[in-house]
């Protein structure tokens, strides 16, 4: 587990929002374990450390004395293994532990569209991401729909539906937090209209469809942000909205960003897990390039992983899936940025997190030369450009290039200038951490010196 990982592990998180130190929490822990006759436990603080790290996880009667104390019932252990049992001790808990019905689905609508929640703590472990997958493939979608209310019809989802595409294509330009703010607001007027008006099964559907979207929109957004904690709990209810629309789109498509934030916060198996759900699902959805892009980002989270031969037979399976594909113009709408560009961009990424940048380059540069219509429209899409640049940058400093990686590096932070983004902000910063390294090159220092935002 990394230490950005660990920093957000269930535990981390409690007892950083008690304001206790580990060893005060593992005194009390002890004390319960002795109470309820299982003996003495150590309580050192560095079992807390081990515990979080992940090196090993408490025995069975240390977790009973730590749920006891909790106020948690012995069978939430069984329900949710180590650690996931310890968020329902934290505020987030409720989410994963509501019905996966369309009741269920609006009370979750209603929890995200609350207030805005800026903590940096990642709310699912694997366990949880397991049994949210899993809860998903299983919910029923919604059927009778209510009577009560004034009736609606098929225009109001058309609506939503126009106005979250104009989202999806604002947040390429605008930048992700005034967008996040903005699918907060058609969440919001979505779960509203689920509430008190009627409608028949289709116009339902539809509703939660548009939910689904807005929330996973919010997801991404809020991911982009930095909004880690909102991230989760949009995607977890996106997620849940899907599943009572029975829209395998929205639904993989949902898990794909899902997957984004894990492979890219320590988690690459969480995203591997997630990237495996979506592509059960990705024969209902009648898309090659749909398809074809869950291949790519299962390359990712395998690249994060270190697992190369995966990454290796995901990137041919995402080119394979590529040869398939319908024109743009008549492709569903959530995947009008993925074309062949792209999936280059994304293998090249991979090759780079596995150490081969040769390759990286050779794929980075396949992503501008393609046709016109298949090349990496970088002008659409300045926030990913200039991610993309900055890992073409890293390629060249990797292999000795300076020269090249310095004026990569120049044309990164241009095209990312006016656009919001702390994921491409991070991007940057990282990039400036691995040049310093050479700031004895004049190049070097001149970049590093532009750049300084002290």
């Amino acid at each position: 587990m990394t230490t950005d990982a660990a920093e957000r592990h269930p535990l981390a998180y409690l007892l950083a929002v008690r304001g206790t130190k580990a060893e005060a929490y593992l005194l009390r822990v002890a004390d319960q374990h002795q109470r309820m006759g299982y003996g003495q436990m150590a309580y050192r603080k560095e079992k807390a450390s081990r515990w979080i790290a992940g090196v090993y996880a408490p025995s069975y009667h240390s977790q009973l004395a730590m749920a006891a104390l909790e106020g948690i019932g012995p069978e939430e252990i069984h329900a949710h293994g180590w650690p996931g049992w310890l968020l329902l001790a934290l505020p987030d808990h409720t989410l994963f532990t509501l019905p996966w019905t369309t009741t269920g689905a609006v009370h979750a609508l209603e929890i995200t569209g609350g207030p805005v929640d800026r903590r940096k703590f990642l709310i699912t472990t694997s366990v949880t991401l397991g049994a949210t997958v899993a809860q998903w493939s299983a919910a029923a979608p919604a059927g009778a729909a209510p009577t009560a209310g004034r009736h609606i019809g098929s225009d109001v989802p058309n609506h939503f539906e126009q106005r979250l595409d104009s989202l999806r294509r604002l947040d390429d330009t605008v930048g992700s937090g005034d967008v996040y703010d903005a699918a907060r607001a058609e969440l919001r007027l979505i779960t509203a209209t689920l509430k008190s008006a009627s409608f028949d099964e289709g116009v339902e559907r539809r509703l939660f469809g548009a939910a689904a979207e807005a929330s996973r929109s919010a997801g991404w957004t809020a991911y982009d942000s930095g909004k880690i904690a909102a991230a989760e709990r949009h995607y977890s209810t996106a997620l849940r909205a899907a599943a009572s629309a029975d829209d395998p789109v929205i639904g993989a498509n949902t898990l794909a960003f899902w997957a984004i934030q894990h492979y890219s916060t320590g988690n690459p198996r969480g995203a591997v897990d997630l990237i495996e759900a979506a592509l059960s699902q990705a024969p209902r959805t009648g898309s090659a390039r749909l398809t074809s892009m869950l291949h790519a980002r299962a390359c990712r989270a395998h690249a994060h992983a270190g697992d190369t031969r995966a990454a290796d037979r995901s990137a041919n399976a995402a080119l394979d899936a590529y040869e398939n594909v319908s024109p743009i113009e008549d492709d569903l709408p959530c995947v009008y940025w993925y074309n062949l560009g792209e999936t280059h961009q994304l293998i090249g990424s991979s090759a780079l997190n596995l150490g081969n940048p040769k390759r990286a380059i050779a794929h980075f540069l396949e992503a501008s030369t393609a046709t016109s219509q298949e090349a990496y429209n970088a002008a659409a899409f300045p926030r990913g450009h200039s991610i993309y640049l900055a890992r073409l940058a890293e390629a060249h400093l990797s292999l000795g290039d300076v020269d090249a990686a310095v004026a990569t590096a120049h044309d990164a932070v241009d095209r990312m200038g006016g656009v919001t983004s702390a994921r491409g902000t991070h991007t940057l910063e990282d990039l400036r951490k691995k040049l310093a390294r050479r700031r004895g090159i004049p190049a070097v220092a001149d970049f590093l010196d532009y750049t300084d935002t002290e």
